[in-house]
């Protein structure tokens, strides 16, 4: 089958969060299937789009209400992607830095979208399927059915994948004109809750939809910041795929931003040089256990807790515990994580941004992942922990409910019910209590290394979606 992913992040091209794992491994594995799946997104002026050789396969024009756009389809040579990625440029909107929070994202992404589609329509091609990531191209399956420049492509089915429902991609009806000629007749296919919105469109659209984890798609029928009695009503055509990870990048034998690797066998003494190393640089104790939150620092994510949690778990493990933080995000919590140094000298310490390097020794060297998240749709963190050997700490919520299971229950990581302080605090407590439980804790160690969660497994359950759409 030919398939095209249509997204807004892809790794390691442009990422903010999973969505770029996603986008930038599942493809890879459907063509190890023999598919032909193919990655378009939009050409960001970041540090890869500067230092990579393009294909121009393509040039057009996109009208976006009064205004006529210019565009062009790179094709990305150079990289092993195992898979064919393209990048549309419409250099008057994405000749930009960063992917999203600019005033006119609308405007941006639905020109991407058009380009899209433009670039299918003006060069002849039928793919078999077309995969929509989240509502940056949540209009695509509408377009598709009811936009009169794209009635050739009315029988291609589409996919949309919500990775996170929260953000719906919502304007007003000022801008219906940007949308290509339809009868308004369909005009409901776009509207919910007063708005234009993206994300409930392609809900309505796409032959299919499907979230990141079982539990997030049961979790979103009734909390889904508005779209709860039309997710229960598209129930019957919504199916919850579990993420996966890309093995060949998360491999602990041949990571090479580790700084030690390590197997399944020399785990204990891989993941000691890894902790050595971390301890060294940020003044830490490396015989003391140490606990990580990795990760973007928003509600989302519990991160308003995190400065309490460590302040209360410093407090009652007094020189027992090390906790180092790595994230960025909202400018009061970067804030408060970084004042705590001052308190904790020895045993605490933050770095505040993105590196992708320290992220991965991190994984390697901690002994314990924190994800307190209000709302995880899948989650990858906690898959890239027990991968590595550190144990995750996480509330039972989304793909987090559906990945680790308490070692109470007879499972290998620490789950707690609500997103506070005293729970996070209390399942840190049991995790110091494992850690100097030596053989119970090598042993899971050991034990959660072996965990399947590649996206082979994955790729087989969208490749069985897709063919129930061809038959």
């Amino acid at each position: 089958m030919n398939i095209y992913h249509i997204s807004a992040e892809c790794y390691p091209v442009a990422k903010v969060g999973g969505l770029g794992d996603v986008v930038g491994a599942l493809p890879k594995y459907l063509n190890k299937l023999g598919h032909n799946a193919r990655v378009v997104i939009p050409a960001y002026r970041n540090a890869f789009f500067e230092k990579t050789t393009y294909e121009t396969v393509h040039h057009g024009k996109l009208k976006l209400g009064h205004f006529i756009f210019p565009y062009s389809v790179l094709k990305v040579s150079g990289h092993e992607f195992n898979y064919e990625l393209y990048q549309i440029a419409i250099p008057e909107l994405f000749d930009r830095p960063n992917i999203y929070s600019y005033e006119d994202d609308t405007e941006r992404f639905l020109s991407f979208q058009i380009a899209f589609l433009n670039w299918l329509v003006e060069t002849n091609q039928y793919p078999d399927i077309l995969h929509c990531h989240d509502h940056h191209t949540g209009l695509i399956p509408f377009m598709v059915q009811h936009c009169y420049n794209y009635q050739n492509l009315r029988q291609t089915p589409t996919i949309i994948t919500i990775h996170n429902g929260q953000y719906q991609g919502w304007f007003g009806h000022d801008k219906l004109h940007y949308i290509p000629s339809f009868d308004l007749y369909n005009i409901g296919y776009l509207e919910w809750g007063g708005n234009i919105n993206c994300l409930a469109s392609g809900i309505k659209c796409a032959w299919k939809v499907t979230t990141v984890s079982p539990s997030y798609l049961d979790e979103i029928s009734n909390r889904a910041n508005g779209l709860e009695n039309l997710l229960r009503w598209e129930r019957p055509k919504s199916m919850g795929i579990l993420n996966g990870i890309d093995v060949d990048v998360w491999n602990t034998k041949t990571d090479p931003l580790l700084q030690a690797n390590y197997s399944i066998k020399d785990f204990k003494k891989g993941k000691a040089k890894n902790k050595a190393y971390l301890c060294e640089q940020f003044n830490l104790d490396p015989s003391k256990p140490l606990f990580t939150f990795i990760g973007r620092l928003v509600n989302e994510k519990g991160a308003d807790l995190l400065p309490h949690i460590c302040s209360m778990a410093l407090n009652q493990h007094p020189q027992e515990i090390c906790i180092l933080m790595l994230g960025s995000g909202d400018s009061n919590v970067e804030r408060e994580l970084e004042g705590l140094k001052n308190f904790y000298h020895g045993y605490y310490n933050t770095y505040i941004g993105y590196n992708e390097k320290l992220a991965h020794i991190l994984y390697a060297g901690a002994d314990f992942l924190l994800m307190p998240s209000r709302v995880e749709p899948c989650g990858l963190n906690q898959m890239y922990a027990l991968r590595y050997g550190s144990i995750p700490i996480v509330r039972r919520t989304g793909g987090l409910r559906d990945t680790v299971l308490d070692m109470g229950d007879g499972g290998f990581g620490i789950c707690h019910n609500e997103a506070s302080v005293s729970d996070v605090c209390h399942a840190i407590t049991r995790a110091v209590d494992l850690y100097h439980n030596s053989s119970a804790f090598d042993a899971i160690r050991k034990e959660i290394q072996l965990i399947d969660h590649s996206w082979d497994r994955v790729a087989e359950e969208y490749v069985s979606v897709y063919q129930s759409l061809k038959k």
